[in-house]
């Protein structure tokens, strides 16, 4: 393979901000980006609320993947499976004997930790008095029905790959695909987090986009490789810089028990590499595994050959909430325009909550009319703010820091002219175009 971006031996950037995390947090609160939930109780701790602008980006990003694994693809094609489960499928997956965490207790402070993640000493109190490690399952356990009784427990999903697994046959049967091809998901998942942190990369509730990708078994490394490729190409693609972004393999000794290969693509957050996506040889262990626990023959015939065989499935899994989060700490920056300082959120547009902000240079009655008919133009071809509070460079200053990537200024020239100014954020640039030309324009420069 050729060599990856963010490899090993290349030296450690500098971070611009070393408190950038606490940045994007208030930027996020401020903005309406990420609210704490049940803030007005006091919160609920790794639990948080998507506003106005956060609702926006997270859908964009689900949308760029979707579009990318889905809509731009013959191959695979798409579900979404049930939250709740039968502990049956947690059972044949492995979940309820292998999903699990070494959980430590500080006997002086009495928190409670990971034992994998704080190398003996506890990070609240710095004792080494801590209790031995025990298994601690990370599912989320539920009762369906009004008696709380063994015969009616179900689970959250931890994941939502199994929810494709047990669909195999049904999607198999009626797309009448044949492997190679995939099924792809977007849903919520839930895992109790012994230790939640870092605002939304690790939360006890989040959002996955997920792709099993079912390959004959002696086609599954070159798919693997494959889709190495394919995902680091999409985060590059939607301005990672390939600084930030790494491929790191996984020694046989971390790789899961139902695990040929596993890779991760990494994102250099400001505590360090971490990930964004693992993509797995996953072999043929959860179809085998489901046809052992269900009786049903969960294979594909092959017509042309006569032969059957169980798939092997290659599954490259995102998480979309620390995704989202990634973009946008790659996307922060400050910078100085017009001897005032900014704060800018370089965001891809096909990220950015708003792609066009429409500014009427004044309240003035004579200027609205006009102003809304030109939002009227440009709402059919980008998600649109229309903004009247403020100076116009107060307004400007409030987009950039959103990373709304186009304003259009209405001004009392556009009622003589029938023009209005289009500025680009990165740029600062202004160029004036007809008003019965702005949608054409603002649409030619989001598809460049």
């Amino acid at each position: 393979m050729t060599e990856e971006p963010g490899e090993d031996d290349a030296a450690p950037e500098v971070p611009a901000y070393p408190d950038l995390v606490e940045r994007i947090v208030n930027l996020s609160k401020r903005r309406g980006f990420i609210f704490p939930s049940a803030e007005i109780y006091g919160g609920f701790r790794s639990t948080y609320d998507y506003g106005p602008l956060g609702v926006l980006m997270l859908r964009n990003v689900k949308d760029a993947w979707w579009r990318s694994m889905v809509q731009l693809r013959d191959d695979v094609v798409g579900i979404d499976a049930a939250i709740l489960s039968t502990p049956k499928i947690w059972e044949a997956s492995g979940h309820l004997d292998n999903f699990t965490d070494p959980l430590v207790d500080c006997r002086n402070c009495h928190e409670r930790w990971r034992a994998d993640k704080i190398d003996g000493t506890c990070p609240n109190c710095g004792s080494t008095d801590l209790t031995e490690p025990r298994a601690f399952n990370l599912m989320f356990k539920t009762y369906a029905g009004p008696v709380e009784e063994d015969a009616t427990v179900a689970y959250l999903r931890p994941e939502t790959a199994q929810g494709m697994f047990v669909n195999f046959l049904n999607v198999l049967t009626t797309t009448r695909k044949k492997p190679p091809f995939g099924i792809a998901q977007v849903g919520k998942s839930f895992r109790n987090e012994i230790t939640p942190q870092n605002f939304v990369f690790r939360t006890r509730e989040f959002e996955q986009m997920e792709m099993e990708y079912f390959v004959p078994p002696d086609e599954a490394d070159r798919w693997f490789h494959y889709w190495l490729d394919e995902r680091m190409r999409w985060y590059l693609d939607l301005g990672i810089p390939p600084a930030k972004l790494r491929l790191r393999h996984h020694d046989p000794d971390e790789l899961s028990h139902y695990s040929a290969a596993t890779a991760d693509v990494e994102f250099l957050f400001p505590w360090g590499w971490d990930e964004l996506e693992g993509i797995a040889n996953r072999t043929d262990f959860d179809l085998k595994a489901h046809a052992a626990h269900s009786g049903e023959r969960l294979e594909y015939f092959d017509q042309s050959t006569g032969e059957r065989y169980v798939p092997y499935v290659i599954e490259p899994a995102a998480g979309a909430t620390r995704t989202m989060m990634a973009f946008l700490l790659a996307a922060y920056d400050e910078d100085e325009v017009g001897g005032e300082r900014r704060t800018v959120l370089h965001l891809d547009p096909r990220l950015a909550p708003y792609q066009v902000a429409v500014l009427p240079l004044s309240k003035k009655d004579e200027l609205m009319p006009l102003s809304r008919q030109v939002l009227g133009l440009l709402q059919p071809v980008a998600v649109c703010d229309f903004d009247t509070t403020q100076s116009i460079g107060r307004r400007y200053r409030r987009q950039d820091e959103v990373g709304t990537p186009y304003c259009v200024t209405v001004d009392f020239d556009s009622l003589e002219d029938h023009s209005v100014t289009v500025r680009d954020r990165d740029t600062t640039d202004q160029v004036r175009v007809p008003i019965d030309a702005v949608a054409g324009e603002i649409a030619g420069r989001l598809h460049r």
